[in-house]
C-alpha cells in the first residue's frame, strides 16, 4: 500500500481480513489513474473498509457483491451503524468510494449483481428509444428524458404485471399526466407530449391510441405569446468583463461564456466541443452530435479562438482527453459536464449583481444582435442550427426598432 494511503490499525485489520483484500491495490491504483488527492484517497479507502467488514459480518461472498449490495449497506446498515471509530459514515462518500469499488471489481473480472429489472419494461423503452433515435432522430438527451417519463407511467400503470395498452384508459392517462395537485402546467404539458409520443409509437406498432391520446389533458398556450429574455450590449460587456476577476477555473469559464454568446451554442454542445474540431488556419470549428445530429462548421470568431487558446495553453491540465473543456479536479481525464457550464455562467451573473438564472438567454442574446445587424432570418436559423425558419421566428419580436417602423398608430393616439 503506497504512503499516501497508509490507514489506521482498525480498517487496515478490515480490509486486510475481507473478501476484498486482493483488490485493495488496484484501488488504489484506480484512484491514483483519477488523479485523487492523498486525503481523498486515504478516506475513500477508509470507506471501503468500512464495506468490507460489514461484508464480512454478513458472511457475503465476492460473486454476492453488486449494486444490491451496496444499497442494503447504505439504506440498512449506514443509519443504524455501531461499528467502532474510527470510521467513515457519511453518505455522499460511501456512495463515491464504493462505486469506484463496483468499477474496479469489474475489471478484476468480478461478475456483479445487480437488482433484478421488469424485464417486459426494460425491453419496451429499449424498443422505445431504438424508434426515437433510428426514426424520429432524436437527441440522445432527449431520448433519456422521455424514456425516463414513460419508464415512470409504465411502472406505475403495470408493475411487474405484462405491457398491454388495452388495460389502459383514459382515467389513467390523464391522472399521470396531471400527477400530484400543484404541477405547474409546463411540466403537465411537457409530460403530455412526452406520453403522447410514446403512443404514437405504439399505434405505429398497430395499438389502437385514439381514444387515449385525446385523454391527455391539454394545457392553453400561444405560441410566441412570450418574449425571449435578451442582454443588451452593453449588458453583455459587463458580464464579459466579470471574468477579469481571479478565481478558480477562471480561463475555462470565460471561453466557456464566450463560446455561448459569440457562437450561440447550447450548454451540450459547448461540453462536446473536441480538440480536433477547431480548424486553426481556416479559422473554423465543427460542431458534431448536435440536437440536429448533423455536423456543422461555424467561422471561429478572433475573440473567441483566443479564449479558448489562452485556456489551453495557460490552464489546461494535462490529460489524455480530447475534450476541449476537461475536469479541473479528481478524477480528470473526463470531460466537463453541462452542470459546470451552467455554474461558470451563474457565477458571472452573480458577479454582475444579477439574479438571473438561465444559460439560454446568451443563446437568445446572439440571435438578436444578429437580427438587429440585418441578418435575414435565415441565417440566423442556419446559424442556430434550427430545422425550422418557424423556431427562429420568435426572435423577431425582440427587433423593436424595426417593429416600431411598422407599427399603425393606436387608435385616437394622433389627435
Amino acid at each position: 500500500m503506497q504512503k499516501a494511503m497508509i490507514l489506521q490499525p482498525q480498517p487496515r485489520a478490515w480490509l486486510e481480513g475481507s473478501i476484498l483484500r486482493p483488490y485493495v491495490s488496484q484501488y488504489g491504483e484506480h484512484l491514483q489513474r483519477r488523479r485523487y488527492a492523498p486525503n481523498t484517497q486515504r478516506a475513500y479507502l477508509c470507506c471501503i473498509a468500512h464495506f468490507a467488514y460489514w461484508l464480512t459480518q454478513e458472511g457475503y461472498d465476492l460473486e454476492a457483491i453488486g449494486q444490491g449490495a451496496v444499497m442494503r449497506f447504505l439504506s440498512e446498515h449506514l443509519p443504524a451503524c455501531a461499528c467502532s471509530d474510527p470510521v467513515r459514515r457519511l453518505r455522499h462518500e460511501l456512495e463515491a468510494a464504493l462505486g469506484h469499488l463496483l468499477e474496479v471489481l469489474e475489471a478484476g473480472g468480478v461478475v456483479l449483481q445487480y437488482p433484478a429489472r421488469n424485464s417486459a419494461i426494460e425491453q419496451e423503452l429499449t424498443r422505445f428509444d431504438t424508434h426515437m433515435r433510428d426514426v424520429w432522430g432524436l437527441a440522445d438527451n432527449t431520448r433519456r428524458k422521455r424514456c425516463r417519463v414513460v419508464g415512470g407511467f409504465l411502472v406505475e400503470h403495470f408493475g411487474e404485471q405484462p405491457i398491454s395498452l388495452a388495460t389502459v384508459n383514459a382515467a389513467s392517462i390523464r391522472r399521470f399526466v396531471l400527477g400530484k395537485q400543484g404541477r405547474r402546467p409546463t411540466t403537465v404539458a411537457a409530460i403530455g407530449v412526452i406520453i403522447g409520443c410514446y403512443l404514437r409509437f405504439r399505434s405505429m406498432s398497430g395499438d389502437r391510441v385514439s381514444e387515449l391520446k385525446a385523454a391527455i389533458p391539454r394545457v392553453a398556450h400561444w405560441r410566441l405569446a412570450s418574449l425571449p429574455e435578451v442582454l443588451t450590449g452593453a449588458e453583455i460587456d459587463e458580464l464579459l468583463r466579470s471574468f477579469d476577476q481571479a478565481f478558480p477555473s477562471r480561463l475555462r469559464a470565460y471561453a466557456m461564456v464566450r463560446c455561448l454568446i459569440d457562437l450561440g451554442l447550447r450548454s451540450s454542445e459547448v461540453v462536446k466541443l473536441q480538440l480536433d474540431d477547431i480548424n486553426w488556419a481556416d479559422g473554423t470549428i465543427k460542431l458534431v452530435g448536435t440536437k440536429s445530429r448533423r455536423a456543422d462548421a461555424l467561422p471561429l470568431p478572433f475573440e473567441t479562438g483566443a479564449a479558448i487558446a489562452a485556456y489551453l495553453h495557460q490552464e489546461r491540465p494535462a490529460t489524455s482527453n480530447r475534450a476541449i473543456f476537461v475536469r479541473h479536479v479528481a478524477p480528470y481525464d473526463e470531460p466537463i459536464t453541462t452542470k459546470s457550464v451552467k455554474r461558470a455562467v451563474l457565477a458571472g451573473y452573480r458577479r454582475c449583481g444579477w439574479t438571473r438564472t438561465g444559460v439560454h438567454i446568451l443563446r437568445h442574446s446572439m440571435a438578436s444582435r444578429l437580427l438587429r445587424a440585418g441578418a435575414p432570418m435565415k441565417e440566423i436559423a442556419d446559424i442556430l442550427r434550427h430545422r425550422s425558419l418557424d423556431t427562429s421566428a420568435i426572435y423577431a419580436k425582440v427587433d423593436l426598432t424595426n417593429l416600431a417602423a411598422v407599427a399603425l398608430p393606436w387608435p385616437g393616439s394622433a389627435r
